[in-house]
This record gives C-alpha cells, sequence and structure tokens, in this order.
C-alpha cells in the first residue's frame, strides 16, 4: 500500500495562494493563515488557500449585505437574463472546469464532466425563475376584497458546500439563490476551492453585479462566523451528519433557516429475478464511480442468497477491468481527496477481514497509473459483511462496496430500515409488485428501481430522511424555490369610486 506523503515546509509564494472573492474581485482579507490545496493524483501540494478570520467573514457578508438590495429590486427578465448567460458560459467552458476538478479533487475528467452537467441542470431550471416565483391571487375573496401571495427574497444566504462535488453542489444551491433574488457568501471546502473562484467569475461575466455572489474560503472558523451572523438569513450545507447536525442546531439557534444534507449508507436490494448483468454493472458504476466519495454511492450490496455467489463473481469480474490513475488519463478512477482521507478508508478492509469478511479484491493491491505518492486505493470488493462490523455501520466515503447476503426481500428491507441513514436506495428486480412495495416500504427518501443512484432531476427535489437531512427543505427543484424565498400573504380592498363614505370596519357579508 503505498505510503502517504508528507510535503517538506516550503516557501509560499503570493501567486500561489488563492484569495477569497468579494464585490467581483479578488481580495486577501487580513487573516495570514493558509491551508494547502493537493493535487491528489500527485500526492504533492499545488497551491495554498486563505483561511478566513471571523471579521474577513464579516466583511464578505458586509459586501453581499450592500449589493442585495439592488438584485432583490433588478426585474425577473434581468435576472432570468442572467442566469441564461451563465449557463451558456458555464457550457461553452465546462472542459475548463472540469481540469480544475480533477486537478484538485482527482475524480477522473469523465466524472468532473458528468458533475458539471447535474449542476447545470438545475442553472437550466432555475432560468424558469418567472414561473417559479410565482403567488397565486383570489378575487373577491370577501365583498371587495382581494387575497394574494408574493414570494420575496430572504436577503443574504450562506451556502456551506463539501469537497466531493466542489461545483455541482453549490450550483444546485446558489443558482436558485441567485434567481429568487437573494446575494450570496459561498464557503466552498479548503481541499479542493478553485472552482468556486472560477464559478464567481463566470458569473460577474454573465451579467450579475458585483458582491451578489462571494467566495470566503475557510475552516471551522469561517463557518461557525457564518452560522452565527446574524445578517445571514439562511444556511445551505452538504457533508457529514456529525457536521449537518452541528451545522443544523448551531445556525437554528441563530434563528437561520437551514437546509443541512448529511451523510449516507445507501443499499442495493437485489432479487433472485433480477438481470445480474445489469445488476453488476450498476454495483460497480454506484460504487467506484468518483472513487466512491458521494453521498449517493452504493456502498452496500444486499444480496439475496439465491444469487450471492454468481452476482459476487459477476462484480469482481467488472472490478478487475477497472484502472485506477490520473483523472487524466483516461483512467476509470482517480485517487482519494487526501492522504490521511485515504488511509483512513483503506483501514476499514482490515476492520471487515478482522470481523469475519472475505476480501474478495484488495483495493490496496492497486497498481495505479499514476505518480507514486498520488492518494491511491483501488476499488475493493468484501462480501458476507456482517451488520455488526464498523466496515458496515460507518460511512466509509470511498471505494469499498460490501456485499451484505440476505434470505430474500423481507430481511433485506428490514436491514435498510434499520440503518439511522435514510438518504438513497436501489432495488433490483424484474418483478414490478415487489418493486412497488419497496418504493412504498423502504423509509428512504430517494429510491431507484433498477437504478443504483437515484438523484432526482432538477424538477424534482434532493434530499434524504433520517440522520440524512435536517429541516424541512431539500436541495433544488420546488423545494429550493420555498427554501430560498418567503411567502408574504396580502390582503386587498381598493373602495369604488360610487362608494358614498369611508367605512373601517370589517367587510360585512349581506
Amino acid at each position: 500500500m503505498p505510503q502517504p506523503r508528507h510535503p517538506q515546509e516550503r516557501t509560499i509564494n503570493v501567486n500561489d495562494i488563492l484569495d477569497h472573492w468579494v464585490r467581483g474581485s479578488s481580495w486577501a482579507g487580513a487573516s495570514t493563515r493558509t491551508a494547502p490545496v493537493y493535487d491528489p493524483a500527485l500526492g504533492t501540494v499545488q497551491k495554498e488557500v486563505r483561511l478566513a478570520t471571523q471579521a474577513d467573514v464579516g466583511a464578505v457578508v458586509a459586501a453581499a449585505s450592500d449589493a442585495w438590495l439592488q438584485w432583490r429590486d433588478t426585474s425577473i427578465a434581468k435576472r432570468t437574463a442572467v442566469m441564461f448567460a451563465f449557463r451558456e458560459l458555464l457550457h461553452a467552458r465546462k472542459e475548463e472546469l472540469a481540469h480544475i476538478l480533477t486537478s484538485e479533487h482527482g475524480k477522473v475528467l469523465s466524472d468532473a464532466l458528468g458533475e458539471i452537467a447535474r449542476g447545470m441542470e438545475v442553472v437550466e431550471f432555475a432560468c424558469g425563475l418567472g414561473h417559479l416565483t410565482k403567488g397565486a391571487y383570489s378575487e373577491n375573496a370577501s365583498s371587495g376584497v382581494d387575497v394574494y401571495t408574493l414570494r420575496q427574497p430572504l436577503g443574504v444566504v450562506g451556502i456551506i458546500s463539501p469537497f466531493n462535488f466542489p461545483a455541482m453542489v453549490p450550483l444546485w444551491f446558489f443558482s436558485i439563490a441567485l434567481a429568487a433574488g437573494n446575494a450570496v457568501v459561498l464557503k466552498p471546502s479548503e481541499k479542493d476551492p478553485s472552482a468556486a473562484n472560477w464559478l464567481a467569475a463566470l458569473l460577474r461575466e454573465a451579467g450579475l453585479p458585483d458582491g451578489v455572489f462571494n467566495v470566503v474560503h475557510g475552516d471551522k472558523e469561517a463557518v461557525d462566523a457564518l452560522l452565527a451572523h446574524p445578517d445571514v438569513r439562511a444556511i445551505s450545507f452538504v457533508g457529514s451528519t456529525p457536521i449537518a447536525r452541528y451545522v443544523y442546531e448551531t445556525a437554528t439557534g441563530h434563528g437561520k433557516r437551514v437546509q443541512a444534507l448529511g451523510g449516507a449508507k445507501n443499499h442495493m436490494l437485489v432479487l433472485p429475478d433480477a438481470d445480474l448483468d445489469l445488476a453488476a454493472d450498476a454495483a460497480v458504476n454506484a460504487g467506484f464511480g468518483s472513487a466512491g466519495e458521494r453521498c449517493m454511492a452504493i456502498s452496500v450490496v444486499l444480496a439475496v442468497d439465491a444469487v450471492a455467489d454468481v452476482l459476487v463473481d459477476l462484480i469482481r469480474e467488472r472490478v478487475a477491468t477497472l484502472r485506477t490513475g490520473d483523472g487524466r488519463r483516461g483512467c476509470d478512477m482517480g485517487p482519494l481527496i487526501t492522504g490521511a482521507h485515504r488511509d483512513k478508508v483503506a483501514s476499514y478492509i482490515d476492520v471487515a477481514a478482522a470481523d469475519g469478511a472475505a476480501v474478495i479484491v484488495d483495493g490496496r493491491d492497486v497498481q495505479p497509473d499514476g505518480a507514486a505518492d498520488g492518494f491511491w486505493l483501488g476499488p475493493t470488493l468484501l462480501d458476507r459483511v456482517p451488520t455488526t462490523s464498523a466496515a458496515y455501520q460507518d460511512e466509509i466515503f470511498g471505494p469499498v462496496l460490501s456485499v451484505v447476503r440476505v434470505d430474500g426481500y423481507e430481511e433485506g428491507l428490514e436491514i435498510i430500515n434499520a440503518s439511522p441513514y435514510g438518504n438513497g436506495t436501489a432495488i433490483f428486480t424484474n418483478d414490478g409488485g415487489a418493486a412497488r412495495r419497496f418504493q412504498r416500504e423502504a423509509q428512504v427518501g430517494m429510491i431507484g428501481i433498477n437504478v443504483p443512484i437515484p438523484v432526482p432531476v432538477a424538477y424534482h427535489s434532493f434530499g434524504g430522511w433520517k440522520a440524512s437531512l435536517f429541516g424541512d427543505a431539500k436541495a433544488y427543484g420546488p423545494h429550493g424555490f420555498d427554501f430560498f424565498t418567503a411567502e408574504k400573504a396580502v390582503t386587498s380592498r381598493w373602495l369604488d369610486p360610487s362608494h358614498g363614505g369611508l367605512n373601517l370596519g370589517f367587510p360585512q357579508h349581506d
């Protein structure tokens, strides 16, 4: 197994430091703290990123507050034009963004382009803001009285996004937040922060006024400052369940509206009548795509005993054909985000083996097509994993696929519903009755039927149940516009010109 590489001390050139993005340009802020940004395929530091102080965050929020009123009062037609222009620029330059994602996250270029495509779907949905922000109107609700509702932006909103999707997750949130008329402060992961600045510059090029979209880089100090700042009206977050719970409790304690999407342990139940080739393909793609570093990854295959041996062999055969290496070399799977995370994920292989699981494919033995110091761990397949093992119970967040054998549908469903997580799940079967039962009985927010990663399209909403979501609002879709707007009800009465005098009382029914 490759050993973690610890870069030597080096002198940091100012040109190697990624600044914040405020009022339409780079801004260094007052903090002198920085953090390293790696190229995971090389195992080397490629730049540093600034880590904001509480005062820096305050300055960024102030910039957003100054710009917000102008953007709020910008017509729907002009806001729509900005979103359309942004979509066109993003589509034209997606290859450039994909290379940034691959260089800092490590995912292969095809995964990076797929991430951008899913983010662009939400941008396209947000372009329909004229329809999506309409209110309702009731004429003559009482004699001469009309009642109608308005949807208005909240103000300044904060977005705290994870390392695994440095473009897609911000696009899911800020596209709708901006379209609805809010100003945004984005705090991306300090592990792969450059995509945020790139998107900020593209929004400026699309015509977004300076200060409406800002990027503040940082760690927990910056997060806590956003959660507590009185001028930040709402927080959108994606990350692990413990941090999602912390964000939700802290931000709601400061009176904010919060959507906090947490972790997952997604299961795929394979029944005996399933197309096993389809199921094996799905397990490999959903388990090892983006090196398993995604909250919608399938990490557990619940294989019914009657077909388990065949299914494990089919998965093993497919894993053997995968090429792990530098995402810029046409490989199937790239490295993990950091050496420390690679080591943590790899440790679960020993945990599973000690608990009685069979290690069918050991990713620690991989021979990568990449630099020796890259953060490599190949696809790993574990069979007969006990549900009591930490390898089953924990969100590993890496390319480790566990097979748990079950005697049938009922046991598989029981295991899924016993999980503290409820993000996504899937069933593979050719039995429509079983599929219909599953979609009704599985206590999970997103269900796939012969679809391994059931991420909804942009005009539906994304989010799980139980410990996978804190707050009532899911991401994007109708939930997104509801979250980033506040509804106002107006009751209106205009006196008819023929009215003979003032009447200050309540309307009466004859």
